[in-house]
């Protein structure tokens, strides 16, 4: 059996504008890489973190991967011991669910050096765990598409339930990420408590619309569904000059465009490559305008997950 792995897993945008902590998608690019090798002795070392401007712990007991591989060893009941390098090939607090990639590169190696004790989707719950130590609450809508590639539903997270749904085949996703920082608390603490019904009936119909969209590879029923009442009108004011990106993308040809996750990327979708790449380049001019530098990305639907490099 192997005694080490090296495993790359992919960034995600996470909401999807109307799909608010339910709808996920995951990107070949950009995404981290893990190296997990197998211990002569229990316990978890982190010997080695990349690309992190030395934001995060080598604690074992506090760190997104170590944590969600401490939790599958528990569920084994095993004693095998890991030592793990972490290399963040992608900017912290992004909005591209940074340590969902990490969590799933992690938990996937780990699970392949044990001889794949539990199924892909099996480890979800243990990723799950990860998300609950970077940011309080074990959501799902980044590592359930991290780990299983494409785009899916958290329908339900008591008895958790999530659904991969089919990706149209020329759908490519133009990502914008500016230099600015968005901290998940403050784009929590904007969003509403209360609902109208006027505007849940909006949201409702432009979730069906998307997934439907998405299942019939109806490209101008994704763009028409791709609204969102709930986050977006909050949001939108952590994020200087948005709704002027979002306009540049819609004027290069995109189907439509959002926040991804809590910000402060912005994503749109499009229907080919040479169209997202023009509106990737169309963001980025409208960001510059304003003086804020940023990074771009620019990938067709990951529809694998997490692989070994």
């Amino acid at each position: 059996m192997e005694k080490s792995i090296k495993v790359f897993a992919p960034a995600t945008v996470a909401n999807v504008t109307c799909g608010f902590d339910v709808l996920g998608f995951a990107v070949n690019s950009p995404g981290d890489e893990v190296i997990i090798r197998k211990r002569n002795k229990p316990g978890i070392l982190i010997t080695k973190i990349t690309g992190d401007e030395g934001k995060l712990t080598k604690n074992p007991e506090e760190n997104t991967v170590s944590v969600s591989i401490l939790k599958m060893l528990d569920k084994l009941d095993s004693q095998q011991g890991f030592e793990i390098e972490l290399h963040k090939k992608m900017p912290l607090g992004s909005g591209l669910g940074s340590s969902s990639a990490s969590t799933v590169a992690g938990v996937f190696a780990a699970n392949e050096l044990l001889g794949q004790p539990f199924k892909q989707q099996e480890l979800l719950p243990f990723a799950m765990e990860g998300e609950r130590v970077a940011c309080g609450s074990a959501h799902a809508d980044n590592v359930a598409p991290a780990l299983l590639g494409g785009f899916v539903v958290v329908r339900s997270y008591t008895p958790l339930d999530v659904v991969k749904i089919p990706t149209p085949p020329k759908l490519f996703a133009s990502i914008i990420h500016p230099h600015i920082e968005v901290r998940t608390k403050d784009a929590r603490s904007v969003l509403r408590k209360d609902l109208s019904l006027h505007d849940a009936i909006k949201q409702w119909g432009n979730v069906a619309g998307l997934v439907s969209g998405l299942l019939l590879s109806d490209y101008s029923l994704i763009g028409r569904s791709m609204h969102d009442v709930v986050a977006e009108p909050y949001r939108s004011a952590l994020i200087p000059g948005y709704y002027e990106v979002k306009q540049s993308a819609l004027d290069a040809g995109a189907l439509g465009a959002g926040i991804s996750g809590s910000g402060p990327s912005v994503f749109a979708l499009s229907d080919s490559e040479k169209t997202a790449n023009k509106v990737a380049q169309a963001m980025s001019k409208a960001f510059h305008e304003l003086d804020i530098d940023n990074d771009i990305f620019v990938s067709k639907i990951n529809e694998k997950g997490p692989v070994i490099l």
